[in-house]
């Protein structure tokens, strides 16, 4: 394997107090050395990356690779070649492809397929067995081929009975169980935020009740069961007041949510382009600002993308295109625009929330730079400018909600396991 020692970079790792400039040497996949002036070895190249920042491959706990069976919009290696122009180095894929994750088979499949991709991959198994909400799943048997999470990700799983079961179980069996806090019957069809903007453009919107009462019930679960949940994609003031205090009360409650969040509102829907629609919607200011509070004052434990490819051709109506848009490339980017830039969050602090939080979540390896450990690594140029060009991203998928926008700091390195997967330096 190649051996580099990366030399004067300002090296940053929350998780292990790491936070100078120095030297990092990496050998046979791992962590070699860290320190302020390392000496090369033979055999080492030798590059320098004085003023630029590295810290832990970040780890997106929450993507769909469309794979198996919706490979037209998306793949597993296209979808880690993204992962990796983004400086993530570990992705966790939700079980809504076709057929469903419900099964060792599926599982297997994800797993080989992903050996040669340029991030990890980290299956998320259904909860219900064909994602219907009628039974639950084997999960000992998912957990044996290597699932680490269980969620009906895209629809919630109705019944509260049912979710309580899967919570008890994935935690005997080790597994996180994430929730899509939806009620479709509150939903009835909306295909944006119900607002002001969804009665001005006369569609049918989706109330933030629907992503409330459903959070309110898994916190509901998991104090009544005792086991974990972690509540996807949270968009609404109510979802972050219930988390917060679940939170305060002590139950075993996370939660992630994504840059569009808190950076953008239901008010670019009037464009009537569905590159901006999503499930769960672009909400009001109100819900912006609420949110970017939950991840400033820790209620909200990690930053995820919610990647979700669509072909183009599919997004070409408004009223009837899928919900979804893309994020691996862009996350780190927009985050750092949004928080650390302005001087709202530490760059420490993002670090954390893009890496070290969702691995614990997770139970999965990274969000370290420790000698001996595998050496998942982000580079990033922190003052560098670029637009958001939806025909450079490395996704089959051009469906951002970045586009045209102009963001601060691009990932420029990406190692996986000390092996170059993505260079533009």
């Amino acid at each position: 394997m190649s051996s580099f020692l990366l030399k004067n970079l300002h090296v940053i790792s929350p998780a292990d107090s790491l936070d100078f400039t120095g030297d990092l040497r990496i050998a046979d996949g791992k962590f070699a050395a860290i320190g302020p002036v390392l000496a090369p070895e033979p055999g080492d190249a030798v590059c320098d990356l004085a003023g630029l920042t590295a810290f832990p491959g970040l780890v997106d706990m929450h993507v769909h690779l469309r794979d198996p069976g919706l490979t037209h919009k998306e793949d597993i290696l296209t979808g880690c070649a993204a992962a990796a122009a983004g400086g993530v180095t570990a992705v966790a894929c939700m079980p809504n492809t076709n057929p469903v994750t419900d099964s060792p088979e599926v599982i297997r499949y994800i797993l080989e397929k992903a050996a040669s991709a340029k991030a990890r991959v980290y299956p998320v198994a259904a909860i219900t067995r064909g994602m219907k909400g009628e039974a639950l799943t084997d999960m000992a048997a998912l957990k044996a081929a290597g699932a680490v999470a269980v969620s009906d990700d895209g629809k919630p799983v109705p019944s509260a009975r049912m979710m309580a079961e899967g919570m008890r179980l994935a935690r005997e069996n080790g597994l996180l169980p994430i929730s899509h806090c939806e009620d479709l019957d509150l939903i009835h069809g909306g295909i944006m935020h119900k607002g002001s903007v969804s009665e001005e453009l006369g569609v049918p919107g989706m109330d933030r009740a629907s992503e409330d009462s459903v959070t309110a019930r898994e916190i509901a679960l998991a104090e009544s069961t005792g086991a974990p949940v972690h509540i996807a994609h949270v968009s609404t003031a109510g979802a972050v007041a219930l988390i917060r205090l679940a939170k305060r009360r002590g139950l075993p409650v996370t939660c992630e949510t994504a840059p569009h969040y808190f950076l953008l509102t239901h008010e670019l829907l009037r464009k009537r382009d569905a590159d901006y629609r999503m499930n769960p919607p672009l909400r009001e200011e109100s819900d912006r600002k609420a949110v970017l509070e939950g991840v400033l004052d820790g209620t909200i434990d990690c930053i995820i993308t919610d990647h979700a490819p669509h072909a183009k051709e599919e997004k070409a109506d408004f009223l009837k295109a899928p919900n979804g848009v893309v994020g691996l490339e862009t996350s780190f980017a927009a985050s750092y625009t949004a928080l650390v830039k302005p001087g709202l969050l530490p760059l420490s602090a993002l670090i954390r929330l893009m890496s070290a939080s969702p691995a614990r979540i997770l139970g999965i390896p990274g969000g370290h730079i420790r000698a001996g450990d595998t050496a998942d690594l982000a580079v990033a140029d922190l003052a560098r400018e670029w637009t958001v060009e939806p025909e450079a991203l490395h996704s089959k998928s051009k469906n951002t909600v970045f586009k045209g926008r102009n963001l601060t700091g691009k990932i420029v390195l990406t190692l996986k396991g000390g092996e170059i997967v993505y260079n533009i330096l």
